[in-house]
């Protein structure tokens, strides 16, 4: 299926590796401007050299800000202030027992994996409607509905985003924006100091790909 994005910027957070890097890689295939996040310059760099390799005439840029905070959501905004395609990506889990998670941990992983993507959303959704075409997803997961016992933070915060993207599907649509959420298993997840975040597959990108030009995916 050819896909062509020409013309369309898409913001993706979370984007320097795992089911992130694989959504922008896809999107820049398709042809579409990406602007790459990551919590530090260094990963961010990394990434867009990896998706020049697939995409060696993409349009990419990078901006590296800590989307766990206010602030961090606001300086992706103002430094990427319009996109026609949102991908709410970013996300982590902690690996620890019930017993071991304290309320900073809750509050981390709700701040990073749920109000991100809201704070992303509040930003980029009026501009799609008042252009009349926009594309907003929400990667969530298996475990919203069947948290594995070492998961339980991460399973709530998918349960969230689920909750999130259902409502914003049910609100009155103005024009041709979409706001999607996309369940997927847990991934075999790599480290990343504290944080560690979930792998994935070019599965994801096709998806993608297919998502933001249109097609409508269940």
């Amino acid at each position: 299926m050819n896909i062509d994005l020409t013309g369309k910027r898409a913001v993706v957070s979370g984007s320097t590796a795992g089911i992130g890097l694989a959504i922008a890689a896809g999107l820049a295939r398709a042809g579409a401007e990406v602007v790459v996040n990551g919590r530090n310059d260094e990963r961010v760099q990394s990434a867009i050299a990896a998706i020049r390799k697939v995409a060696p005439a993409a349009i990419l840029s990078g901006i590296a800000s800590d989307l766990s905070t206010a602030e961090g959501a606001a300086k992706l905004a103002a430094e990427a202030s319009e996109a026609d395609i949102l991908v709410n990506s970013v996300g982590a889990t902690l690996f620890k027992s019930f017993d071991d998670l304290s309320d900073e941990d809750w509050l981390f992983m709700y701040q990073l994996n749920v109000l991100s993507g809201v704070r992303l959303t509040k930003h980029y959704l009026p501009g799609m409607i008042e252009r009349g075409w926009g594309r907003i997803v929400f990667i969530s997961s298996e475990s919203a509905l069947n948290p594995p016992k070492e998961m339980i933070d991460y399973g709530m915060t998918k349960a969230a985003v689920l909750a999130v993207s259902r409502g914003l599907a049910r609100c009155r649509r103005t024009g041709g924006e979409d706001r999607r959420h996309r369940q997927r298993r847990p991934a075999r997840p790599d480290a990343l100091g504290r944080v560690r975040r979930h792998a994935g597959g070019h599965r994801a990108a096709d998806w993608a790909e297919r998502r933001a030009g249109g097609e409508r995916i269940p």
